[in-house]
């Protein structure tokens, strides 16, 4: 299956969400592509302890999840 998750905010814990379900998916051996709009672009500076978004899409990315922007 195809899936397109499409991120358009900025905050840390809805882009946490999309790169956890996007790495799910994958696991799962899905064809996940995520793409961020606006201000999800700019997910790396609002990776936290508590949401290390930098992880997750290095995870995703490396899953073979297309990140597009």
């Amino acid at each position: 299956m195809k899936i397109t998750i499409m991120a358009c905010s900025a905050t840390p814990e809805i882009l946490w969400n999309a790169f956890r379900l996007g790495n799910m998916m994958l696991e799962k051996m899905d064809d996940v592509s995520i793409f961020l709009n606006g201000p999800a672009v700019d997910y790396a500076s609002l990776a936290t302890e508590q949401y290390p978004l930098t992880e997750l899409a290095k995870i995703f990315t490396l899953s073979e999840g297309a990140l597009l922007a």
